[in-house]
């Protein structure tokens, strides 16, 4: 057998190992190298669609196995670290594991609303015929990183207002909904992939690479949400300008 063949889907594996070594370090509240993992996940979801169009050999059990790993790297890990934060500011100084948990204590499971609406939305993906060259709704990698980022903000920020919110459960869960919709609201969002050489063609792309470039230079992890709400506003600019056209 060729290993061209195979090699995609070997890579998709990576990305799905990726995603379970990071849940390991979500209990132990490892978040920068859950963080860390997850972005090795997503690099290795990148390049197995890249290698599968290169050597042309893309598949139905490729688009499937990459959904899976997804909903592992980008679906339960997210749902995962938002469970944990919320637990952590709920119930202060308790274990998740405490026999004697209170019932009444399930706000927490609110986290895993990220999960739910990850799953649902690379369900439709997988069927959408109109996300070929670009998206619907955010993908699921891009939240993934938008939730993940909270934590190591919480962390480093200066800012009393940010640590008050971001340390608020129902703050959380309000982000949480939030994120649920826009995993699966029907908005097209660019896709980016560089389409030839042409700056013309590819000028969104470019405009939000640098930009975003900018903003982590001089923001750091802090500029992780702003990135992603650049891509849903530039996405929308594009598609109104486009409409017009």
């Amino acid at each position: 057998m060729s290993i061209k063949k195979h090699l995609p889907n070997f890579i998709t594996l990576l990305n799905l190992l990726s995603g379970c070594i990071a849940l390991l370090f979500v209990s132990s509240h490892r978040y920068e190298l859950v963080f860390f993992f997850v972005c090795l996940g997503i690099f290795f979801d990148f390049f197995d669609g890249f290698f599968a169009r290169l050597f042309n050999v893309q598949s139905p059990i490729g688009l499937q196995l990459d959904s899976l790993a997804d909903m592992v790297t980008s679906g339960l890990v997210p749902g995962y670290v938002m469970f944990q934060l919320i637990f952590d500011y709920q119930n202060a100084g308790m274990s998740v594991l405490d026999p004697y948990f209170p019932v009444n204590h399930v706000l927490p499971l609110f986290g895993f609303a990220i999960t739910l609406g990850s799953c649902y939305r690379l369900a439709k993906f997988n069927v959408d015929t109109r996300q070929t060259d670009s998206f619907i709704g955010l993908p699921t990698p891009a939240n993934a990183l938008l939730i993940l980022s909270l934590p190591l903000i919480i962390t480093s920020t200066e800012s009393d207002i940010a640590i008050q919110l971001l340390t608020n459960p129902y703050v959380l869960m309000g982000i949480s909904l939030l994120s649920v919709l826009l995993l699966n609201a029907e908005i097209p969002l660019f896709s980016l992939k560089v389409k030839g050489f042409s700056f013309e063609k590819n000028k969104v792309q470019l405009v939000f690479l640098a930009l975003s470039v900018i903003l982590l230079v001089f923001l750091k992890i802090t500029a992780v949400p702003l990135v992603i709400l650049l891509y849903v506003l530039l996405s929308l600019i594009s598609n109104r300008f486009a409409a017009k056209a």
